[in-house]
């Protein structure tokens, strides 16, 4: 069984910065060979994608958030980060970490997701 547990969300002003966090667990689990990627859903709208990062490091981000966030990955930890600065209002969503073999997959294990707001 995978479990990854999203973390570090919260309430923040524009311009403000937040770190998320997600923690990968599963006996079986090979964290290492998985990309690992970031997505969100504001209300009323559909999930989108926003970061993602592959085995070997490569990263790919949405238009909306390539040069203000920052995916990282720390295997030894089993943990995917995604650092926010220069936040918006309209980056308020529930954001979800997920999980899938391939540089660009059809994602296998999702988290629960944690809520960012940013007021204006």
């Amino acid at each position: 069984q995978v479990q990854l547990v999203e973390s570090g969300g919260g309430f923040v002003q524009a311009g403000g910065s937040l770190r998320l966090s997600c923690a990968a667990s599963g006996r079986t689990f090979r964290f290492s060979l998985y990309t690992m990627g970031w997505f969100r859903q504001a209300p009323g709208k559909e999930r989108e994608f926003v970061a993602r990062i592959t085995r070997s490091g490569d990263t790919y981000y949405a238009d909306s958030g390539e040069e203000r966030f920052t995916i990282s990955r720390d295997n030894a930890q089993k943990t995917v980060y995604l650092q926010m600065n220069s936040l918006k209002p309209e980056d308020t969503a529930v954001y979800y970490c997920a999980s899938g073999l391939g540089p660009n997959p059809n994602y296998d294990y999702w988290g629960q997701g944690t809520q960012v707001t940013v007021s204006s």
